[in-house]
């Protein structure tokens, strides 16, 4: 992942963010996004930073995930909100398969925050790490999440990382 890595930080304007969504994230989280793209592992399972400058449009999109809404609605998230409800669900990267990864925003401390799967066949589980620990162990396979393909991340995952460019 080093070839991925900004030299200096990517220049995410944290206190705009953070205010727009109403609430500080994680800061391995803001780390991982400071150092590097949106990172893409296994050709399968996308991690969305905010870019420099659409702050508030990540906020915003992390305010209004309508399908978590849509199954909040129907009932069908085992107990679990969607943020900005005390304890609701924040998302932070999806497979291409549907599934979704989110934090749950409780307890207070954004640092102590699980990471919450929802499967695409509608298994929901939760992991008492971060992000970035939580990444480490399903690239490094020492977490198993249910529901998620047998093959992934594969023997040797590669990671991708897409550049803030829109060409």
């Amino acid at each position: 992942m080093t070839r991925w890595r900004v030299p200096g930080g990517r220049g995410v304007d944290w206190a705009a963010l953070e205010s727009a969504l109403g609430t500080a994230l994680p800061s391995d989280f803001r780390s991982l996004a400071e150092a590097y793209p949106v990172l893409v592992v296994g050709d399968f399972l996308s991690v969305f930073v905010p870019r420099p400058g659409a702050e508030a449009s990540w906020a915003s999109a992390a305010r209004e995930d309508e399908i978590l809404q849509d199954l909040y609605e129907m009932g069908d998230t085992e107990g679990y909100v969607p943020f900005p409800q005390p304890g609701g669900l924040i998302s932070w990267a999806e497979s291409n398969a549907g599934d979704s990864f989110y934090w749950r925003t409780s307890p207070a401390d954004p640092d102590a925050w699980p990471v919450v799967v929802r499967g695409e066949n509608g298994d929901w589980s939760e992991f008492p790490v971060g992000a970035v620990e939580f990444l480490a162990g399903v690239y490094g396979r020492t977490i198993d999440v249910p529901g998620m393909p047998w093959d992934f991340p594969g023997d040797d995952p590669q990671v991708l990382g897409l550049s803030d460019r829109i060409d």
